[in-house]
């Protein structure tokens, strides 16, 4: 009968007799380099549908491969994304989901996930129990609005519910490209002339508003980007949020007003950003942009695209980032005046093609850096750029050349960077700093230099409030869990342990 004839395991045609394998030509031929189309019961399993259900692409990774039999490997399965080995275990183990649209979207359609299974899409069936209050949550802060009211609204929105700790966004996904068409926006806005004429608010409660972003700033710097946040959004919504609508963007004291509130939304999205809160930060971030915008603050502007970038190379698109810091630097050299700003724009353009794996582009970015910041003036400067400083920029070039795998240039800025951090008792720029020294003595296989300086990493990331610390220690523990034999790497891992408990269960 024909029934009790073998069928291909995907495309479900007769097999031969003599046959070998679950697969027919034509799809073993295919499997060797893409996914093959599977069944649609293959997506009904239990297995896969509990993934899905997780909202996490690493889940799913695995629930695929052992829905082979035998498992897919993990090599076979990098192949079909077009990613290493390793990257797949990274993706697989790790407990925060991936919320980039477009490589989620890339890896779905390498794997050929049908469109009804994609979480991520507004297809997606269980989108059609979501209420409308929380889809339009969803989108809440990601445009770039012309209307100036409709942006107050948004920045009362988001300030509003960021203080009152609403999961509005715990599930919301971050996507790069939803930054760059605001940097487009912006740059054009910025090559415009703006008019002026007289305002309401005083010089003095603008000055009130600056001096109380300098106390948060000090915060953020100091203590890290998980402290002070509510604090800082409540002030700006009950404080800031209606001068903003009974004010003039286009008065003098109105556009110093507007500056000044884009400067808060900016140092709200860099502590959900330090505090590894991407789809938040993303937004607070946009807001700015475009406040400062409203307020003809060009230095700001690019200042808000510096962290568009830096958070676009942290999530793994730094083409995207490459684009932000130069969009940055378009507008800053048209019109803007702060050094300090340009040394950090090509700093983290650095950073970008590093992660690119084009080191020729990136040192000389770091070059461009260094001769930038050798230029600035601080009493020029304003007040946010008072942290682009030598401990920061060290750092970023410590972390530019660790990408690069050059350890010794990666030493020398990381030894400046401490320095200065110790100097200034700068406990999450040091922690960053020393955790980019012992990636350099890995690099150099020095096992003892490496435990060492990932000891003082983790000692400095335990008094602090920073997902990006934390994360940088439990890197080092991953790559030094192999050496365990050496005493120095078997205390780095006890005591690190033992202070950053929340990494007791990472690899």
């Amino acid at each position: 009968m024909s029934s009790s004839k073998q069928r291909c395991r995907t495309c479900d045609t007769l097999l031969a007799s003599d046959r070998k394998g679950t697969l027919c030509g034509r799809c073993e031929a295919a499997y060797a380099t893409h996914a093959p189309v599977q069944r649609p019961d293959f997506w009904l399993q239990p297995s896969i549908q509990d993934a899905l259900r997780t909202f996490n692409i690493g889940q799913l990774f695995r629930a695929y491969r052992q829905a082979h039999s035998p498992t897919l490997p993990q090599s076979t399965l990098a192949a079909w994304l077009d990613i290493t080995q390793g990257q797949v275990s990274v993706i697989e183990r790790g407990r925060r989901p991936v919320t980039d649209l477009e490589r989620l979207e890339r890896w779905c359609n390498a794997l050929r996930v049908p469109h009804e299974h994609r979480w991520f899409r507004a297809g997606y069936r269980d989108a059609e129990t979501q209420a409308p209050q929380e889809k339009s949550l969803s989108d809440l802060g990601l445009a770039y609005a012309a209307s100036l009211p409709t942006t107050v609204e948004v920045v009362a929105e988001l300030g509003r519910h960021d203080m009152e700790r609403r999961t509005f966004l715990s599930s919301a996904l971050f996507s790069v490209a939803a930054s760059v068409a605001p940097s487009r926006d912006w740059l054009l806005a910025t090559l415009d002339e703006a008019t002026t004429a007289t305002g309401k608010i005083s010089t003095e409660q603008v000055q009130a508003i600056r001096r109380t972003f300098g106390v948060f700033q000090e915060l953020d710097v100091m203590r890290g980007g998980g402290h002070a946040r509510e604090q800082l959004a409540s002030y700006l919504t009950s404080h800031v949020v209606p001068l903003l609508k009974s004010n003039d963007p286009e008065t003098p004291n109105g556009a110093a007003l507007y500056e000044a509130a884009a400067e808060q939304l900016y140092l709200l999205g860099w502590m959900a950003f330090d505090n590894g809160e991407h789809a938040l930060a993303q937004r607070y971030l946009i807001q700015s942009l475009r406040l400062a915008e409203a307020a003809g603050s060009p230095d700001l502007g690019a200042h808000v695209l510096a962290g568009l970038s830096d958070q676009a190379t942290l999530t793994g698109e730094p083409e995207q980032a490459v684009q932000l810091a130069k969009a940055g630097r378009a507008g800053l050299l048209a019109k803007g005046s702060s050094t300090a700003c340009l040394a950090d724009l090509y700093a983290l353009q650095a950073r970008a093609e590093a992660a690119m794996g084009d080191g020729k582009a990136a040192a000389k970015s770091v070059h461009l850096s260094q001769t930038a910041f050798e230029n600035v003036s601080v009493e020029n400067e304003p007040e946010w750029a008072r942290f682009i400083d030598p401990a920061y920029l060290n750092g970023e070039h410590a972390h530019t050349f660790r990408d690069l795998e050059r350890p010794d240039e990666a030493t020398h800025f990381a030894g400046l960077s401490i320095v200065e951090s110790e100097r200034q008792n700068r406990a999450r720029r040091g922690s960053m700093a020393q955790a980019a020294l012992a990636r350099a003595a890995i690099d150099s296989h020095d096992l003892e230099a490496a435990a060492s300086a990932g000891m003082a990493a983790a000692k400095l990331a335990a008094t602090v409030k920073s997902s990006r610390s934390v994360e940088a220690v439990a890197d080092l523990r991953s790559r030094l869990r192999s050496h365990r034999e050496s005493p120095a790497v078997r205390d780095f891992l006890d005591v690190s342990g033992a202070l950053l408990p929340s990494m007791g269960s990472r690899s």
